[in-house]
């Protein structure tokens, strides 16, 4: 469930379980849907494997493991600190969760392949040290950690023989290094991946906060070309009062002239954002604000959430939007971003486009992360097409 660290994190709990009769549900806790759909996952795994062990884990399994260790579906609950340790899988208690906060380290605990996937999801950070006031997932991951750059480019170099992209992926990736001997930043850790791994041909970064991204990343995201041209903004709004209701460290100008910037640099840049509707106390005036950010941003994979409040969080506490408005809000944002995508889509007819073949052989993604139907082609390939036509929201080739 959820995002690509979770993604990048199963595929090496699917390596500690070979050859076992067990499902693992890695479930999310980002919003109150997430949870709800984990539980669902977790029902309709049992109905369909009644007897298969059952675990639970990632973040809502960290945040509360009582309550899922209380389904009479589940047979375990283990923490996310303990999910990539071989010894937790081998122990026996219901539930197996420390206290996150005191954990200091992450390591690359990945597969030495993922054989499902063309691309490969690389974990390089955890944790967060900021306190989004809308946000549990502090209180799922930890404080922030990073991975020493040797293991990380081992790990790539591993990956680079049989994958031709690889995501580096974290809870708040650019805060990566602080807690490293020398503070490298994550700038320089994606210079000594493309240094002293000349066979990776594709590197892509999962979302940044454009707060963080510093003189040197900009260099790179705009003039390496190995490195994708698709940038994901962890925005969440498009309003000043908004933004410092949540805590967060950038202003609505700041957005737009990041984005300004990076596109001016390099044109072909597409920008992906996250958005939250009806925040507490938002009001018309300020969702407006929000809205207009698509186009100002020119945001074009958009990931809309409405909002719901989390337990102990600070947003929880503040005077709520009614939840239709929060609903209709969401539907706006979604239209909006559509029609901003739609209209992007058409101008990349007749371009030609580099896509990484992905299963089943017949679409994939160009760097740019639209997704491309083409005609059938060996999977992990990159293959160069012609952009003809649009069709259901994708582009043919």
């Amino acid at each position: 469930m959820g995002c690509r660290l979770n993604l990048a994190e199963g595929e090496s709990i699917r390596a500690l379980l070979a050859g076992r009769d067990t499902i693992v549900v890695n479930s999310c806790a980002v919003t109150n849907e997430a949870v709800k759909q984990t539980r669902q996952a977790i029902r309709r795994a049992r109905r369909e494997r009644p007897e298969a062990e059952l675990v639970v884990t990632g973040c809502a399994a960290q945040i509360d493991p009582a309550s899922f260790a209380a389904m009479p579906e589940v047979d375990r609950v283990i923490g996310n600190a303990e999910k990539l340790r071989s010894e937790a899988w081998e122990a026996y208690d219901a539930i197996l969760v420390q206290d996150i906060m005191a954990v200091r380290e992450t390591a690359p605990h990945l597969a030495a392949s993922f054989s499902t996937h063309a691309r490969a999801f690389v974990e390089v950070q955890n944790g967060c040290d900021h306190r989004c006031t809308f946000c549990a997932i502090p209180f799922g991951r930890g404080n922030s950690r990073s991975v020493p750059a040797g293991a990380v480019i081992d790990r790539i170099a591993a990956l680079a023989e049989s994958h031709a992209e690889i995501v580096l992926t974290g809870v708040d990736l650019t805060s990566y290094g602080p807690d490293l001997p020398g503070a490298p930043t994550l700038g320089r850790l994606v210079e000594r991946i493309l240094t002293h791994v000349p066979k990776l041909r594709r590197l892509r970064l999962s979302s940044l906060d454009g707060v963080e991204i510093d003189d040197r990343l900009f260099a790179l995201l705009t003039q390496e070309p190995r490195l994708q041209p698709h940038i994901h903004l962890s925005l969440q709004a498009g309003d000043d009062l908004v933004l410092k209701r949540m805590k967060r460290r950038h202003s609505r100008a700041q957005s737009v002239a990041l984005v300004q910037r990076l596109k001016a640099a390099r044109p072909d840049i597409a920008i992906g954002a996250d958005l939250i509707a009806g925040f507490p106390t938002e009001t018309e005036a300020m969702f407006a604000n929000s809205l207009a950010l698509i186009q100002d941003c020119d945001v074009v994979h958009p990931h809309i959430f409405p909002y719901s409040p989390r337990a102990g969080t600070p947003a929880a506490r503040m005077p709520q939007v009614e939840p239709a408005i929060v609903k209709a809000r969401a539907a706006r944002l979604r239209e909006a971003a559509a029609a901003r995508r739609s209209r992007w889509l058409q101008s990349l007819i007749g371009s030609a486009q580099q896509i990484l073949v992905e299963r089943p052989g017949d679409r994939g993604h160009a760097g740019n992360f639209a997704e491309v139907r083409l005609a059938p082609a060996q999977v992990g390939d990159i293959v160069t097409v012609t952009i003809k036509a649009i069709e259901d929201g994708k582009l043919v080739a």
